[in-house]
């Protein structure tokens, strides 16, 4: 695609739906860029950060025997040291957002969506043209969160503790779709957002 795409930042925090509303988006025919796959493909076998990450931590099961990123033992290093986890950060990032990058420039559709957790705890806000917010209530984040991925309440809370606050994501964000009803209400707040997005990305061509 030669010209640059119009992007729209999608994030939320845990047990938001944000993944449910990028599957709404991919409905309509919209392309989405996933900011979580890019941090898994730059440590792939045979990406340079993979050689990097195994020189600099030596640790012999640093490596999988398949040659994959151990990744529970390289978190658990990181969030015991914070100069390693500084280290892995400089190293990663630069590379993540080249590879979001490329992938948003490829995407075909009129518009595209960056599906990013941390959007605007990142720079990665800056590669967006507008941005919209997952947004339920944490007491539904709880809920939701823990019913999913088996964790209990006090381990989701510490992780909403740890993310930029409700409130504000609420300010920095440039549309909100509350997610705390039923599926027939989400399909039509995406429905309209989608058409605000096609008008918007029609304006910057």
């Amino acid at each position: 695609m030669s010209k640059a795409p119009f992007i729209v930042g999608l994030t939320g925090g845990i047990g938001s739906g944000k993944s449910t509303v990028a599957k709404a988006f991919s409905s309509l025919g919209i392309e989405s860029v996933d900011a979580d796959s890019a941090s898994r493909a730059v440590v792939q076998p045979g990406m340079p950060a993979l050689s990097h990450i195994r020189d600099h931590f030596n640790q012999q099961n640093i490596l999988l025997p398949d040659g994959q990123l151990n990744r529970p033992l390289l978190r658990e290093i990181i969030f015991a040291d914070a100069q390693q986890k500084q280290w892995l950060e400089t190293l990663l990032h630069p590379l993540i957002r080249d590879w979001i990058i490329e992938q948003l420039h490829a995407a075909e559709t009129d518009y595209v969506i960056l599906e990013s957790p941390l959007l605007f705890e990142t720079d990665q806000h800056q590669l967006v043209d507008v941005s919209l917010l997952v947004d339920v209530p944490t007491e539904i984040q709880l809920e939701r969160a823990s019913a999913r991925d088996n964790n209990d309440r006090a381990q989701i809370q510490r992780i909403i503790d740890a993310q930029m606050s409700r409130q504000e994501k609420n300010n920095r964000a440039d549309f909100v779709i509350d997610n705390s009803s039923d599926t027939k209400t989400l399909t039509a707040s995406v429905l309209e957002l989608h058409q605000q997005f096609l008008a918007l990305a029609k304006g910057k061509h």
